[in-house]
């Protein structure tokens, strides 16, 4: 469900040239100067250096073992774990971080997905639908636990019902989020494979409109990435575009370090984390974003939520 297990390292020429987009359309819109302006010179080996995943991974495991109590530090390495496709030391990280943070069914709810992916046998087994049941208990709107609960019906023989159940999520769905597309996907398919006639209800059934906590301020100003935009991205060769998206990262980072009440920016680094598959550091931007900015924690909360931010 999840698209931080998709990216998982990796993007595609189209979501590489998309970003690069993003972060030029941002400058303009909320007035800050372009990557090159402020990303860190070379001169500073401490911000030019970037760590290898490896090391990364250490880091987020030191952390665990220097702040056991931190539900965050556990969230984080599970996050970083899934992303490596370590779904079973993923779902024991979350297990520590649902122990620590038992009312968040954001966690309770990617426990139950990693514990789905761990699984080499059971589609579904036993305890990720105990995650998940404690996620809907706690949020009953809980996007990802209310999707694997429908998969359970239609591996149980319920097509119609597990059918109906994606198109209430579908309609609970606000504009923009990353499980859009794989969702209506998996009706379309579902509905092929057991001749359910789903094309009208596809066809009628929209995301709802973002709330004002979701709609990031910068976002309203931002056209869509133009095609040239993306054209003259692509242009690059990947080791460029890659460089040139770490230097935008970077100065973006810089930037909330001289100033961390910018709001809007937090929620376009999420954004371009979870676009480079950095779930983890995503999540820890969130929760220095919160620390930051506590007025502003629903706001954050809820745009990680949206963007599939783990923890959110």
């Amino acid at each position: 469900m999840s698209e931080s297990n998709k990216m998982a390292g990796r993007m595609s020429g189209t979501n590489r040239a998309i970003l690069i987009a993003a972060f030029v359309l941002l400058a303009g819109a909320i007035g800050y100067t372009i990557w090159r302006d402020s990303a860190p010179s070379a001169s500073d080996p401490a911000a030019a250096a970037v760590a290898a995943p490896g090391d990364q991974l250490a880091a987020l495991e030191a952390r665990t073992r220097s702040a056991p109590d931190s539900a965050e530090a556990w969230t984080a390495l599970g996050a970083a774990r899934f992303d490596l496709g370590e779904f079973n030391a993923a779902a024991a990280a979350y297990e520590k971080a649902v122990a620590l943070s038992p009312d968040s069914a954001g966690l309770w709810s990617a426990l139950g997905e990693a514990r789905v992916m761990a699984s080499e046998r059971d589609p579904m087994p036993a305890p990720a639908l105990a995650a998940f049941d404690k996620a809907l208990a706690i949020d009953a709107k809980d996007p990802r636990a209310r999707y694997f609960r429908a998969v359970k019906k239609d591996i149980g023989g319920d097509h119609k019902g597990a059918i109906d159940d994606w198109f209430a999520l579908l309609a609970d769905t606000p504009q923009g989020a990353p499980w859009e597309a794989d969702l209506r996907r998996t009706i379309e398919q579902v509905g092929a494979i057991h001749k359910i006639d789903v094309a009208p209800r596809l066809a009628s059934t929209r995301p709802r409109p973002l709330t004002a906590d979701e709609m990031p301020v910068a976002a309203r100003a931002i056209p869509g990435p133009s095609r040239a935009d993306m054209e003259a991205a692509s242009q690059l060769p990947k080791g460029q575009q890659d460089q040139m998206i770490e230097g935008m990262v970077n100065g973006l980072e810089a930037k909330l370090k001289a100033n961390p009440a910018d709001v809007d920016r937090w929620i376009m680094l999420m954004r371009s984390r979870m676009t480079l598959g950095e779930s983890a550091k995503a999540a820890q931007a969130l929760k220095d974003g919160i620390a930051a900015n506590p007025a502003a924690a629903a706001r954050l909360r809820a745009q990680g939520q949206l963007l599939g931010v783990p923890g959110a």
